[in-house]
């Protein structure tokens, strides 16, 4: 069984103790691809590093919306030049986020537009981070007049909101929420989703599934969210590994045959 980690930050102080244990782990555990993404350009260029220097481990750059505040035009000029490297496979985690609004919203959504305009250019897919701001989110991927590769990741919306997002072209990602006896939404929204738009994630280091939670996340628990997205749809662990590392290979344009566990 091959598993594709679609989203993880690899790149954070989390793993400075024991990367080298942490990726063991995962291989161990059949996680043959882990996308580490940024959410600044010190995490990006972190990302980057560790796709270069890792099999299997791919990079996606970009400036979290909490970030948003602090980006000048100088920012945006080197994440476009990190886009060019074979590496990095998308531009993310862009979005917005209304729920902590760390950066004023205006702000957000006109830094989310210009990161979508790189990755136009680029040719890249996006990993989107929404929280809060389904509207602002969908019009502004309207608003562009393009149907975007990409996925909403770490997804806690509802059903109507992914039905949007999958009418506007992304992928789903479904992360360690999904195991949480809280997770209502996730219940409704998991057994609806296209077999051919499902990816799965940890979002390592945060939202460990159980039995785990509360604890440091990684790779390696990818198989807990693969057993529970499988119980949810009916499906086997097997079948849901395999599925959603041909859609990741779809999403961030990798050949299916490249990384062996």
């Amino acid at each position: 069984m091959r598993l594709f980690d679609t989203h993880c930050h690899l790149n954070d102080e989390a793993y400075q103790g024991d990367l080298a244990a942490v990726l063991q782990r995962a291989r161990a555990a059949g996680v043959a691809r882990m996308l580490v993404v940024g959410y600044d350009l010190p995490s990006s260029q972190q990302a980057l590093t560790l796709a270069e220097a890792e099999e299997g481990i791919y990079a996606a750059v970009g400036i979290h919306p909490h970030e948003a505040a602090a980006v000048t035009a100088a920012d945006l000029v080197r994440l476009e030049a990190m886009l060019a490297h074979p590496k990095v496979v998308a531009l993310g985690e862009i979005g917005l986020d209304y729920h902590y609004d760390h950066s004023p919203r205006g702000t957000q959504q006109e830094v989310f537009r210009a990161q979508l305009a790189l990755a136009r250019e680029a040719g890249k897919p996006v990993v989107i981070h929404g929280r809060e701001a389904h509207a602002d989110l969908v019009a502004a991927l309207k608003a562009e007049g393009d149907r975007y590769q990409g996925v909403m990741h770490c997804y806690s919306g509802s059903k109507e909101a992914a039905r949007a997002y999958l009418e506007l072209n992304l992928y789903i990602s479904v992360a360690g929420p999904v195991t949480f006896k809280n997770a209502r939404k996730l219940l409704e929204v998991v057994p609806a989703l296209p077999s051919d738009r499902l990816l799965i994630e940890t979002d390592a280091p945060y939202l460990a599934p159980q039995p785990w939670r509360g604890r440091r996340n990684e790779p390696a628990y990818l198989v807990a969210v693969a057993e529970r997205v499988a119980e949810l749809s009916g499906m086997t662990t097997e079948t849901v590994a395999e599925l959603t590392w041909e859609n990741g290979a779809a999403c961030f344009g990798l050949a299916t045959e490249d990384a062996a566990v």
